[in-house]
């Protein structure tokens, strides 16, 4: 198979930078986390989604769309960094004005890759959509800040009591069978020290 030569491209190079943006700026946390450590968690949190999905409620969906979309679902804040979400959401103006600022950063993302390769990454970059993987993304995404913020509670950090709150009333906004059920059987032992996660009976 041949390829025609093509400039460098800057898209690897950006996303390895995913590791350098911090989440929670605004917030005093014990155990800081970046994005790439935040979007591996929600890869992992959709797949089981649609695991359970597919297991117990009738789904037809594939894990690993679900994946991919959640690994790159903050690939823009690259390029925008991470505006905290009391800011982002403050008001209408500041929410619509974020949301194309966003939509231009992952544009420009995409815009980076070889032209033969941007199809391949429409859909995992612009995440502008309705499927229903988008949706499982999100619950995803707030799934793993409520457990981030029960993680930090555990450790005696009440800065992050109103965030749980809030995350909690979402989840309970989203409910959905498979989300549900994560929640039930998951979510609870997240919050355990070692010791009681190295019990083995």
């Amino acid at each position: 198979m041949s390829y025609k030569a093509t400039q460098q491209s800057h898209f690897i190079a950006q996303l390895a930078r995913m590791k350098l943006i911090e989440r929670w700026p605004l917030m005093r946390s014990q155990q800081r986390e970046n994005i790439a450590e935040h979007s591996l968690m929600v890869a992992m949190i959709a797949h089981l989604l649609v695991v359970i999905e597919n297991h117990y409620f009738d789904g037809q969906l594939d894990p690993g769309q679900a994946v991919m979309q959640a690994l790159y679902h903050d690939s823009s804040e690259v390029l925008t960094g991470d505006l905290p979400t009391p800011v982002k959401y403050a008001n209408h103006e500041l929410r619509d004005a974020y949301h194309a600022l966003e939509a231009q950063a992952e544009q420009r993302l995409l815009s980076l890759l070889p032209a033969e390769l941007q199809p391949d990454y429409q859909s995992l970059l612009v995440h502008h959509n309705t499927s229903h993987y988008a949706t499982i993304v999100k619950d995803a995404d707030v799934l793993s800040a409520y457990i981030k913020c029960k993680e930090e509670m555990s450790s005696g950090n009440l800065e992050f009591a109103s965030a749980e709150r809030k995350l909690q009333q979402t989840l309970q906004e989203r409910s959905r069978p498979a989300l549900d059920y994560f929640i039930h059987v998951f979510v609870d032992s997240t919050s355990l020290t070692l010791d009681d996660l190295s019990q083995w009976d």
